[in-house]
């Protein structure tokens, strides 16, 4: 199991945090997924370690950017 964090810029409330998070869920192997719209720390489980390049994507998707 690997497990990494980000920090997403950009995001306000619960809808962006929902945004987020349904985008990163979707990335192939990811097993949980944990955001904290205070801190902008977004915490991803996977069953082997994600690159960052997907990570970044799905963030980009959803409307937000890695800090």
């Amino acid at each position: 199991m690997s497990t990494a964090t980000y920090t997403v810029t950009g995001m306000t409330c619960g809808h962006c945090v929902a945004s987020v998070t349904e985008e990163v869920q979707e990335i192939a192997g990811v097993t949980d997924v944990k955001v904290d719209l205070a801190s902008g720390a977004l915490t991803v489980t996977s069953d082997q370690p994600v690159a960052d390049d997907a990570v970044r994507a799905a963030v980009d998707e959803a409307g937000y950017a890695l800090a």
